[in-house]
């Protein structure tokens, strides 16, 4: 399959936002979760623990590809857009992220552990034990952490072990107890174990107080155990971040699972990109620790608190305490499968939308586990791209195949952080007799698709499942997406095709319904913005609503620019990563761009075009990026039914694009800030108002939706400075 090249962007580099500092400001919303005092205290927590786990990704990916080009000397690959070299964009994320580190510790240490310990989850320091936890913690670390904890030396003859990616791990200076004033120091490193609970819950008083430390705390209480004859002078706790964007030549690939599973191992050995380290660690351990791993001064992050809070999401998950976590969300049974009748007669009646998570996923775990044992069903196809622990899905397949039906699963085995996973799964869907296929070398298999092909009185017929969101039951509780059940068959002749394109080498399909990157998407996307702006100047209807995580790609930025200019309102609710400015004078003044951090993660893709009064609805797997046009297999697919276009336009989009509490409006200069409701306005959360619209459909017996009503807001007027202009 033929890649396009890349179109250049048409507009000057100070029209376009910085990839790299765009996310780092996405994350920066995340931290504003965490602070903010309507969010229960584990709700705050659990944000500053997403907000590390971004962050380390980011560092993994993308600054580790930045300092490939500028510490090895290599040629700067891609200026991007908006122009800045990589050495650039490596001191503006320096400054911008030691800032966000910061704020993210002071709300840890001012705020959320306070908080916590008001409610009854207390952290508490080893000196403050009760004799019963002390007991307590003494016995546990001989019994279950001390056989566990290997010490390592440092000296000519022990030289600096490796530290495995975002392993924990306690630097130390020892020195002999009868060496008298010459007798040498040295370093050591001890491990903390990733096989052991970072929380250790020390007492629980009821239900209503829980008293907790951490493991490496209790390590560092009895690192003189460890080094016995030897006096521990000092310690400090520290963690290193290294570079694991695998770069896969497929080509050369006689095995893609057995090249793969070597990369894996090879990551662990990678470039250094962050050190973590106690903020009041000796200078020594960071000229030892910075000097070991080759790195430089701007990527050490010395932090006031506990390194890695992530493990701090184990709070999240201790029973009760519900006065500080948020009201747990009981997904809905889609109300066309609510009534009790045969699955595949309600899909082959009606095209059926289920909205995650306010509706339950067991719908499409239901479709896949029915169509295994349904003896009418032939074969069933699908897609699998990340996936859950224990999956469902997984084990219906198998079934499946056991069953004697004919089971192909498209398994990516490049998806980032989940590739080893998806090597498991692979090999166990092989021993049971599914046809497994790793896709088309050079792409990655992003788009979400399920095809089951069932013999039925008059003939054959295909039922298709579309998504915007993963096969994954854990993350459909947390992940806001949009699916589609449909008998349609020109949507079942294009899911075929779609599995023939991916297992074989099909070309030359003419797709009736579906539109697929790399072969079109962008050309597509581009087409319909351009018929909105002839729309607009010709003096129709033009309208342009688009719902996604990312917006980076420069030929659709630029597409958008010149609809604007032709006059067409136009939203963009992107969660993350935006490389467009709204309101530059004479290029962006009708785009209002926003951004919605709440409880749940935005993950659907959502795009409306009015197309003068008869509007047209798309649902997606890909987000407006490069990555997702040139090196991925996407598919972008229309919602043709009136009632479902009502409900997603009115349902959905309305509560998204009227949200006064959770959403942030970006100005021209790349900031973004919350908007609150205006005079005499009623606040407006969008996902909790979501979640009562799938409340209040599921009490409903028939599933009987409003008229298609338009939305006609039109972004409100600007200064030339990108503010909204005071009424």
């Amino acid at each position: 399959m033929t890649v396009p090249d890349r179109v250049p962007p048409q507009f000057p580099p100070d029209h376009y936002l910085n990839r790299e500092l765009s996310w780092l400001e996405f994350n920066a919303r995340v931290l504003e979760e965490a602070a903010d005092p309507s969010n229960p205290w584990l709700e705050r927590l659990k944000f500053l623990a997403i907000f590390s786990s971004n962050l380390d990704e980011f560092f993994e990916i993308r600054v580790a590809g930045l300092q490939q080009q500028v510490y090895a000397g290599v040629e700067p690959q891609d200026y991007g857009a908006d122009g800045m070299a990589p050495a650039e964009q490596l001191a503006a994320i320096d400054r911008r992220a030691h800032e966000l580190v910061a704020e993210q510790y002071r709300i840890l240490n001012d705020e959320v552990l306070p908080g916590l310990a008001t409610g009854g989850v207390e952290r508490v320091r080893l000196d403050d034990l009760t004799e019963a936890e002390r007991r307590h913690v003494d016995t546990l670390f001989r019994a279950s952490i001390a056989p566990v904890l290997t010490p390592l030396a440092i000296d000519p003859g022990h030289p600096f072990p490796h530290v495995h990616n975002k392993s924990l791990n306690i630097a130390l200076v020892v020195k002999r107890r009868n060496g008298g004033q010459k007798a040498r120091r040295h370093f050591a490193v001890v491990q903390v174990p990733a096989v052991l609970d970072r929380v250790v819950i020390v007492s629980t008083h009821g239900e209503g107080r829980v008293r907790f430390v951490l493991l490496e705390d209790i390590i560092a209480r009895h690192l003189g155990e460890l080094f016995g004859g030897l006096r521990v002078l000092s310690h400090t706790v520290f963690r290193v971040a290294r570079n694991t964007d695998l770069t896969i030549e497929e080509e050369d690939a006689e095995d893609l699972l057995e090249m793969i599973e070597e990369s894996l191992r090879q990551r662990r050995r990678s470039d250094p990109v962050r050190l973590e380290i106690s903020a009041d660690a000796d200078e020594s351990f960071v000229e030892m620790l910075t000097g070991a791993h080759d790195l430089e001064p701007r990527d050490v992050y010395r932090v006031p608190g506990p390194i890695d809070l992530t493990a701090l999401i184990a709070l999240h998950r201790l029973d009760g305490f519900p006065a500080l976590k948020d009201e747990p969300l009981v997904p809905r049974v889609a109300p066309p499968f609510a009534q009790g009748r045969d699955l595949f007669d309600v899909i082959r009646s009606q095209d059926v939308l289920l909205h995650l998570p306010y509706e339950s996923f067991g719908s499409v775990v239901d479709f896949i586990e029915r169509a295994a044992d349904d003896p009418q069903v032939l074969a069933i196809k699908q897609t699998l791209y990340r996936t859950s622990g224990a999956s469902p899905i997984i084990s219906a397949l198998a079934r499946a195949a056991q069953n004697g039906k004919q089971v192909t699963a498209l398994i990516e085995l490049k998806a980032r952080m989940d590739e080893q996973n998806n090597i498991t799964w692979a090999r166990t869907l092989e021993q049971a007799g599914v046809h497994v296929v790793y896709g088309i070398m050079g792409l990655k298999t992003h788009c979400k698709a399920a095809l089951v092909v069932r013999r039925e009185g008059d003939g054959i017929r295909r039922y298709v499942h579309l998504s915007t969101g993963n096969y994954n039951p854990t993350t459909a509780r947390v992940y806001t997406d949009l699916g589609l059940f449909t008998a349609n068959p020109d949507m079942g002749e294009d899911a075929s095709a779609l599995f023939n394109l991916l297992t074989g080498y099909a070309e030359g399909y003419r797709w009736k319904k579906l539109v697929v990157a790399p072969v079109g998407l962008r050309e597509h996307i581009i087409g319909l913005i351009e018929r909105e702006q002839r729309n607009a100047r010709e003096g129709r209807a033009a309208r342009i609503i688009v719902k996604m995580n990312a917006l980076v790609e420069p030929s659709v930025i630029d597409a958008l620019y010149r609809a604007s200019q032709a006059g067409v309102a136009i939203d963009l609710v992107v969660r993350g990563i935006c490389c467009l400015r709204p309101g530059l004078p004479g290029v962006s003044e009708t785009v209002r761009v926003t951004s919605i951090v709440d409880k749940y993660l935005e993950h659907s893709r959502v795009f409306y075009f009015e197309n003068d009064g008869n509007p047209e609805v798309f649902l997606a797997s890909a987000d407006w990026m490069p990555r997702n046009f040139w090196r991925r297999i996407e598919t972008l697919f229309p919602i043709e039914d009136a009632a479902l276009q009502a409900r997603i336009v009115g349902d959905i989009l309305q509560p998204i694009l009227s949200d006064t509490v959770k959403v942030r409006e970006l100005s021209c200069d790349g900031t973004y800030r919350r908007r609150t409701p205006g005079e005499g306005e009623a606040p407006l959360r969008s996902q909790i108002a979501l979640q009562h619209l799938a409340r209040e459909a599921a009490r409903e017996s028939t599933d009987v939706r409003p008229p298609f009503v338009p939305i006609v807001r039109r972004p409100a007027p600007r200064t030339p400075q990108g503010e909204p202009a005071p009424a």
